[in-house]
């Protein structure tokens, strides 16, 4: 039936309603979420991510046809059987991350860095931020994050570039729970990077999610377990200002719920060609994610960009 222009003004502020009072039961739920999540022990939540992994896996649904997708084309030695069972985990890790955020938003700050129980090269990383010379921190989609931001900032001057939600009211609470320990973050743009700029040249840490599909223009192709990715450019042209080091690292979720290991590597990104520094840059992700697949967010549509224009996902 066919609806008048007078009908649709009348019924317009009501669907504005709606959608305001949907986004705030969205909110809601998510906060009911992580108070829950934040009283139970980890090895329950990752009993519960592994149901849901499980699950997952034998329902159609885009998360996993494109973590399948993804894990299909970076390891193309694996046979069908073996790509489902990394994919599987796979999104039973991603979930493990999801019923983790009440540790990492809600806790008192000293009790969730305790969760990183074992370390390798933090020690170092953290000398070369409290130097005052400037420190980049790539962080990719591998392990908890979260977590690993938080702990590796805590007690140093640093801003972290992110993607803002669409909803201001978990933006609200991203930008709070981060900043409890003095993390500032750079909404990504170019107010952003000036603020990441500017941070560096007083000698703070600054931070990026480096495998996340920047906009356009803000990035160059390279190369992702042979895979062409669309990537970004920033880190590294920040990498060649004299004195700034680069690192790279995540915190690997222990078996049994045991906490994390935080692991740091430092990256030499100085190159007299940007591509080649931007290819450095993917191959030394590359490296971490292959020790351990599994926890890798591979639900993310990394390849979604192709220099040819094409279609790489199916849904």
């Amino acid at each position: 039936m066919a609806t008048t222009k007078g009908a649709i003004i009348l019924e317009f502020p009501c669907f504005i309603h709606k959608a305001r009072n949907s986004a705030i039961v969205k909110y809601l739920l998510f906060r009911l979420l992580l108070a829950l999540t934040a009283r139970l022990p980890l090895s329950l939540l990752h009993g519960v991510a592994r149901s849901l992994g499980w699950l997952l896996m034998r329902l159609p649904n885009r998360a996993a046809s494109t973590t399948l997708c993804n894990v299909q084309t970076c390891f193309p030695d694996l046979d069908h059987a073996s790509a489902r069972n990394l994919a599987r985990a796979s999104l039973q890790n991603s979930l493990c991350s999801l019923l983790e955020m009440g540790r990492a938003w809600l806790w008192p700050l000293p009790r969730t860095i305790n969760l990183l129980r074992e370390s390798e090269g933090v020690e170092a990383f953290r000398r070369a931020a409290e130097s005052g010379n400037g420190v980049i921190l790539l962080a990719p989609h591998l392990g908890n994050w979260e977590i690993f931001g938080i702990s590796m900032s805590y007690g140093i001057p640093s801003h972290f570039m992110y993607l803002p939600p669409n909803q201001p009211g978990f933006d609200r609470l991203l930008r709070q729970s981060r900043a409890r320990g003095g993390l500032r973050m750079a909404a990504a743009g170019k107010a952003g990077v000036a603020k990441l700029l500017r941070a560096l040249r007083g000698g703070e840490l600054i931070g990026m999610l480096p495998d996340q599909v920047p906009v356009d223009g803000s990035g160059t192709f390279a190369l992702f377990f042979d895979q062409p990715a669309y990537t970004m450019t920033l880190a590294c042209k920040l990498a060649q200002r004299p004195g700034v080091r680069v690192f790279c690292g995540y915190a690997r979720r222990l078996p049994g719920g045991a906490g994390f290991r935080g692991i740091m590597r430092e990256l030499n990104l100085r190159r007299d060609n940007l591509d080649e520094s931007v290819a450095a840059m993917n191959q030394a992700i590359e490296e971490l994610v292959r020790e351990c697949p599994e926890q890798y967010q591979w639900e993310y549509k990394r390849f979604r960009r192709q220099p040819d224009g094409e279609e790489f996902y199916l849904a």
